[in-house]
C-alpha cells in the first residue's frame, strides 16, 4: 500500500508495534522442552489483548497465529507438536492485522547453549537487514535491495536463499511490489514515498533454494544447512524510513 496520510502512518504504526511486542513475549518465553504450539499460542494471546489478529490466519486459514521454523526449516513452520530442544534455531514470523492495516516481522535467535556459527549468522543477518533499510528513500532503485543482500552474503560467507522475497505490505499479506532478494539489472522500478514494504533477507550457510514440505506450508533447505532471517516493516520517506515493527 502507499501510506497516504497521517491516519495511515499511525494505524500502521500501531499494528507494528503489537507485532513486534508479540515477537518480544515469543522470543522471551522459548524454551527447550516447549512445543512450538504452545510458544505459537503465547503469540496469540498478545494479538488478542491488543485487539489484533493473525493476517495469515485470517487470510489463508494458516493454521497457527505465527510462523515457527526450526533449525532447516527457513520459513512458514506450522506450529505443533514438535518439542523445542536445547540449541535449536528458531526463527520466529509474526504478520497481524488491526483496523485493516497490516505488519510483518521476523527474528531467529538460538536457544541455549549458543554456537558461534548460529550467533555470528543470526547477527550478520539482523546488520544486513538495518544496513539495507538505512539506505532505502524516495527515488532509490528497486533492485538495489536485492543487489545489497547479495553483497552482504558474499562478504560474509553466507548465500542468499533466492525464491524468498521482500515485498510490499499495509493492507494485505503479501502486496506488489515483490523485491527479489538477488540483483536483476533489469527492474527498472523505483521505491516512492509512502510505499509500505518488508526488507527480510534469508541469508543460509549453504543452499540458495527452500524447498516445500509435505504439509504444503513449510519451507526448510534441502541439503542439512541452516538459514537466519530478520525483517522489519517500513515506510518510505523521502528522508529515512520510518520503522514500524518496533515496540
Amino acid at each position: 500500500m502507499t501510506a497516504g496520510s497521517k491516519e495511515d502512518v499511525e494505524g500502521l504504526k500501531e499494528i507494528g508495534r503489537i507485532v513486534a511486542l508479540t515477537i518480544q513475549e515469543m522470543k522471551k518465553s522459548a524454551c527447550a522442552g516447549m512445543t512450538t504450539k504452545q510458544l505459537d499460542e503465547i503469540g496469540g494471546e498478545v494479538l488478542k489483548r491488543h485487539g489484533a489478529v493473525s493476517a495469515p490466519m485470517k487470510a489463508f486459514k494458516f493454521p497457527g497465529h505465527s510462523c515457527i521454523s526450526v533449525n532447516t526449516e527457513v520459513a512458514h513452520g506450522i506450529p505443533g507438536k514438535k518439542v523445542l530442544q536445547p540449541g535449536d534455531l528458531i526463527n520466529v514470523d509474526v504478520c497481524a492485522e488491526k483496523n485493516g492495516y497490516v505488519a510483518d516481522s521476523g527474528q531467529s535467535f538460538q536457544l541455549a547453549p549458543y554456537s558461534t556459527e548460529i550467533t555470528e549468522l543470526c547477527q550478520y543477518t539482523h546488520d544486513t537487514m538495518m544496513k539495507v533499510i538505512s539506505s532505502l528513500k524516495h527515488g532509490v532503485k528497486l533492485n538495489t535491495i536485492g543487489k545489497m543482500f547479495e553483497e552482504a552474503a558474499d562478504q560474509g560467507g553466507y548465500t542468499v536463499i533466492q525464491n524468498l522475497c521482500s515485498h510490499g505490505v499495509g493492507r494485505a499479506v503479501h502486496e506488489e511490489p515483490s523485491i527479489l532478494p538477488i540483483y536483476n539489472r533489469l527492474d527498472t522500478r523505483i521505491l516512492k514515498e509512502g510505499m509500505v514494504i518488508t526488507i527480510e533477507p534469508f541469508l543460509s550457510t549453504g543452499a540458495d533454494y527452500a524447498v516445500k514440505q509435505a504439509d504444503g506450508w513449510t519451507l526448510s533447505t534441502p541439503d542439512g544447512s541452516v538459514a537466519a532471517q530478520f525483517e522489519h516493516t517500513i515506510i518510505i520517506t523521502k528522508q529515512d524510513p520510518i520503522i514500524i515493527t518496533v515496540a
